[in-house]
């Protein structure tokens, strides 16, 4: 199974607000799709590897161009990601609904008080 394509994903400010179209760029192969932006600057990644561990992730990397902290005349591509991974053993240990449960739990933690959590983690607090 393979996720709709394209995928979706809506900005806020202060980054640029709406919707941005991301259709699959490559995959599913070897457990592992990619989509992309029209423009490159915001691509989604989702992957499974399967060692001793099942990790299964979900990655948002998100760019702009900006000026050169160290040469401010020349624009840069700076780039960050935000990503979600459930790392369980292969085994069948913990369902796919338990999984899904403990993720519900985390999500709501940090998504109360309108992302509070979140911009203290981001302010370097811990």
């Amino acid at each position: 199974m393979s996720f709709t394509d394209p995928l979706s994903v809506t900005f806020a400010a202060p980054l640029p607000v709406g919707a941005v179209s991301l259709p699959r760029v490559s995959g599913p192969a070897d457990y592992a799709s990619q989509y992309k932006s029209a423009d490159g600057l915001v691509q989604i990644t989702a992957s499974h590897l399967f060692n001793k561990r099942q990790r299964d992730l979900l990655r948002i990397d998100y760019s702009k161009i900006s000026a050169d902290v160290f040469l401010p005349s020349t624009n840069v591509q700076q780039r960050m990601a935000c990503y979600l991974v459930f790392d369980r053993p292969v085994n069948n240990q913990f369902t796919n609904a338990e999984a899904k449960a403990v993720y519900n739990g985390f999500k709501g933690l940090f998504t109360a008080s309108t992302d509070a959590l979140v911009d203290k983690l981001l302010a370097s607090e811990s």
